[in-house]
């Protein structure tokens, strides 16, 4: 794998950083603001709706951009979003500077993607993905428990400028080691919109919303889950974070070999799993070594979701696959805010903490239900044309020196 993949790897560590910290610091942050948890909540469901709009409009206007100077700018966007969230004064601007970071997300991912499988031959695309998303799988194991151990200890303010640290050196990284790409030439954004005429990548994409929506559902509100109901100190929530971003690297590393290989039956088996094991999570939550174990898995069947997913709307949108690609990181971020919300709304019912589990359960159920759709209306449609048969300009899109 090539080395400039490590400098995509360091933007995605602070992004992860970012993206997941905040649950384990949600009751610091209710504290000082005088919110309730749900209400607190919307810094993850303000972050996740940010990434939704932020893919497509940030990559839109990016278009023009050769891909090496837009992913620094983004990055830059997401150093100042994150400074905001430290200095904020009231939870109001607190969430702005959630928004503001979180237009870089999706884009950056999108981008990312096209770059690092342009960088590897097409065998291994799923593994090039899975190597820059590694650096967001890896945050859950280093930068999101460090970061929870440090806003409980020295404040929560503290973490988030560690975090805009983070972007730095990401921009920093991405300026020295990844190779200049030339816009491409030919392909517009009217090229880019056709690829949501296929049906397949709209499946993708709704499956991208409500499996990692499953996920969300459950760990979003893991602070006051596993305290509350398991009877963990709160200084523990940081190792529980450190089982899930465990899980979450095997599962995504997992997920790049075999998506290269048998992808579908790939989702079949992740996405039932997970189904069964959030169901079962409203009862080992209620254990500290059962939901230590769930939570794992949790981690792990979830992310090993993100590399077939990806890939697959790649290959369904390869004659223009940038916009494709970043709108399906915004629809992970569809699947956060929305299995945020509704974990929320089950909460304040009085439904309890562990109530979140029933919902991710039923999303993650729903996406498992389309993947048996997709491949059905797959047997029955030819798949479309690939770079060999495309026209001229949409080859040199998705050919070995441009396509992510």
């Amino acid at each position: 794998m090539p080395l400039a993949l490590l400098a995509l790897a360091i933007g995605a560590f602070g992004i992860g950083t970012t993206e997941f910290v905040i649950m384990g610091l949600l009751p610091q942050v209710a504290t000082e603001y005088g919110v309730t948890i749900p209400t607190a909540g919307l810094l993850v469901t303000g972050y996740a709706l940010g990434v939704v709009v932020g893919a497509p409009l940030m990559t839109a206007l990016g278009t023009r951009i050769p891909r090496k100077r837009m992913l620094m700018l983004l990055m830059g966007l997401f150093v100042v979003g994150n400074a905001l969230s430290a200095l904020a004064p009231g939870f109001g601007l607190m969430l702005a500077g959630r928004v503001v970071a979180s237009l870089a997300h999706g884009a950056f991912f999108g981008i990312g993607s096209v770059v690092a499988a342009s960088m590897v031959a097409p065998r291994k695309k799923a593994g090039a993905i899975a190597m820059m998303f590694t650096g967001l799988t890896v945050a859950n194991v280093v930068g999101v428990p460090l970061g929870t151990f440090i806003g409980q200890s020295a404040g929560w303010r503290a973490t988030f400028l560690l975090v805009a640290g983070l972007g730095v050196l990401g921009l920093l990284g991405i300026a020295r080691l990844v190779p200049e790409q030339p816009v491409a030439e030919g392909v517009r954004l009217r090229h880019e919109l056709a690829a949501f005429r296929d049906t397949q990548v709209l499946l993708a994409m709704a499956m991208t919303v409500l499996g990692f929506g499953g996920v969300f559902a459950a760990i979003t509100y893991i602070s006051p889950m596993m305290t509350g109901t398991a009877g963990f100190a709160e200084s523990s929530v940081t190792w529980l974070l450190v089982l899930f971003g465990l899980g979450m690297v095997g599962g995504n590393l997992l997920g790049g070999v075999f998506a290269d290989r048998r992808l579908m039956p790939l989702l079949y088996v992740t996405l039932g799993g997970l189904t069964l094991v959030l169901a079962l999570f409203t009862l080992t939550a209620h254990n500290k070594i059962a939901a230590a174990v769930t939570i794992v898995l949790i981690g792990g069947l979830g992310f090993a979701t993100v590399p077939p997913l990806q890939k697959r709307v790649l290959d369904r949108a390869s004659a223009a696959p940038t916009l494709a690609s970043a709108v399906n990181i915004g629809a992970f971020n569809l699947g956060n805010a929305l299995a945020a919300w509704l974990g929320g709304l089950v909460i304040a019912a009085g439904h309890g903490y562990t109530a979140p589990n029933w919902v991710g359960a039923a999303l993650a159920g729903s996406a498992l239900v389309l993947a048996f759709v997709s491949s059905a209306l797959e047997r029955r449609t030819p798949a479309p044309a690939g770079p060999a048969t495309a026209p001229a300009e949409a080859v040199r899109e998705a050919g070995a020196a441009t396509v992510r």
